[in-house]
C-alpha cells in the first residue's frame, strides 16, 4: 500500500480527497497538511511514496515547498493538484521544472470530484506515478485533462547540481543557420520530461551541428510557456513548432501540445508539419510519428534521445526509422528518470545505443553530433 501526503490548505478538500484515495486498496492517505510548512515538517520525520501538492497556500506555497524538497533531496514523487495547475500556465511549468512529475487540475465543484469520470482521471496520473515499473499504465489522452482558466506567475531561475544556469547559459545573440543539415536530433519525453528538458536543452551549444526536435507529451496551450521557459536559459533558440518551419542549426522546436508533429521535405527543404489527428499510444502529440517521418528526410543521420516518460512511445517509431537511416539512440538510465517506461521499451527492444544519466545527456548528444567548424 502506498502512503501519500495530501497538502491542501482547504480542510474540505483534505476530508473529500483522503475518502477518494483511501477507497483505492492500493493506496492510503498517511498525513495532511494544510501549507506547505506544515507538510515540510512532515517530510523531515516521515516517509512518503507521493505528495499531492496545492500550489496557491498560506504561510508556504507549493513552488516553495519544491525548492525546499528538492535541498533535501527527498525521494518522494510529488504530483500538483490545484486549480491553477491548469495546461499553459506558468505556475504549472514552474512547477514541473522544479520536479513535480504531473498535475492535476483541481475541478470546480465537489459534484466534479464525485463523479467516475474525474476519479478515473485521477487514479490514473497518480498510478502511472507510483507504480511506475507497471506495463499496463498508458499515457493520458490529452484531452482527459479538464480545462482550467490561465494564471500567471514569475519564473524563478532553475538550478541544476546547486548551480544556477540562468544568466550564464542565456543566450545574447541567438542566430539561425540557414546551412542545410546532415544530422538532426529528436528527443522524445513524457512525465518528468519539463524537468528532465530543462537538465538537457540549456547544456547543448549555440553551434551545435543540427537541429533539435522534441515531443513532449503535454496538451494544448502548455508548450508555448514551456518553450519560453526553457530559452531564457538556453543557447539554442527554443520555440514552439508552427505549420510549415524550416529545420535549421541552432534552432531546437517542441512539438505544440495537441498536435502531431511530422518532418516532410517541401520546396527543397525539411520542414515542420504539425497535424491533428487521433492519439497514438495514448498520446498527442506522438513521438512515433516525428521519427518516423524522418525516415524521408535529407537528413543523413539521425541522433534519437528518448527521456523519462510512463508507456512505449518512442519504442516503434525509432525501430522503423532505423529501417531506412543511419541512427543513434541515447535513452535516460533508470535511476535518474521520473518514470522509466519509454526509454525502458526502448531498451528492451534493444535499440539503445547508449543509456546514460540525465547529466550526461547533453555530452552525449554533443559527441554524437558535433559542433559547427567555422560558424558553418
Amino acid at each position: 500500500m502506498k502512503k501519500i501526503l495530501f497538502i491542501d490548505d482547504s480542510a474540505l478538500m483534505r476530508r473529500i480527497f483522503c475518502d477518494i484515495i483511501n477507497s483505492d486498496h492500493r493506496f492510503v492517505v498517511e498525513d495532511t497538511a494544510a501549507d506547505g510548512l506544515e507538510g515540510l515538517k512532515l517530510v523531515k520525520e516521515k516517509s512518503y511514496d507521493l505528495i499531492l501538492l496545492d500550489l496557491m497556500m498560506p504561510k508556504m506555497d507549493g513552488i516553495t515547498f519544491l525548492k525546499k524538497m528538492n535541498q533535501m533531496q527527498y525521494p518522494a514523487k510529488v504530483v500538483i493538484f490545484s486549480m491553477v495547475a491548469g495546461e499553459g500556465t506558468h505556475i504549472t511549468i514552474e512547477a514541473l521544472s522544479q520536479g513535480a512529475a504531473d498535475f492535476i487540475t483541481k475541478p470546480q465543484s465537489i459534484e466534479e470530484i464525485q463523479s467516475e469520470k474525474f476519479k478515473t482521471l485521477f487514479f490514473k496520473i497518480i498510478s502511472s506515478v507510483v507504480f511506475e515499473d507497471e506495463t499496463d499504465i498508458t499515457n493520458l489522452h490529452e484531452s482527459e485533462r479538464p480545462e482550467s482558466k490561465m494564471h500567471e506567475s514569475d519564473a524563478n531561475l532553475h538550478k541544476h547540481n546547486g548551480n544556477v544556469i540562468a544568466g550564464l547559459m542565456k543566450k545574447k545573440d541567438k542566430k539561425s543557420h540557414g546551412q542545410p543539415a546532415k544530422k538532426v536530433v529528436a528527443i522524445a519525453s513524457s512525465t518528468g520530461g519539463p524537468k528532465a528538458l530543462m537538465e538537457v536543452l540549456p547544456y547543448l551549444p549555440a553551434d551545435l551541428d543540427a537541429p533539435v526536435l522534441v515531443v513532449q507529451h503535454m496538451p494544448a496551450g502548455f508548450t508555448d510557456s514551456l518553450a519560453k521557459r526553457i530559452d531564457s536559459v538556453s543557447k539554442l533558440k527554443v520555440q514552439e513548432a508552427s505549420d510549415g518551419m524550416t529545420l535549421e542549426k541552432g534552432n531546437v522546436y517542441i512539438a505544440k501540445g495537441g498536435f502531431h508533429m511530422e518532418i516532410r521535405h517541401k520546396n527543397r527543404a525539411d520542414r515542420i508539419c504539425l497535424f491533428d489527428g487521433c492519439t497514438r499510444e495514448g498520446v498527442k502529440p506522438c513521438a512515433n510519428y516525428m521519427f518516423e517521418s524522418l525516415a524521408n528526410s535529407k537528413f543523413q543521420e539521425v541522433v534519437c534521445v528518448v527521456l523519462t516518460g510512463m508507456g512505449a512511445d518512442g519504442t516503434e517509431g525509432i525501430e522503423n526509422l532505423k529501417c531506412s537511416k543511419t541512427v543513434y539512440v541515447i535513452t535516460q538510465s533508470k535511476e535518474t528518470c521520473a518514470v522509466y517506461g519509454m526509454p525502458r521499451a526502448v531498451d528492451m527492444a534493444e535499440l539503445t545505443n547508449e543509456s546514460v544519466p540525465l547529466d550526461k545527456v547533453a555530452e552525449a548528444i554533443i559527441k554524437n553530433v558535433g559542433v559547427m567548424k567555422d560558424g558553418c
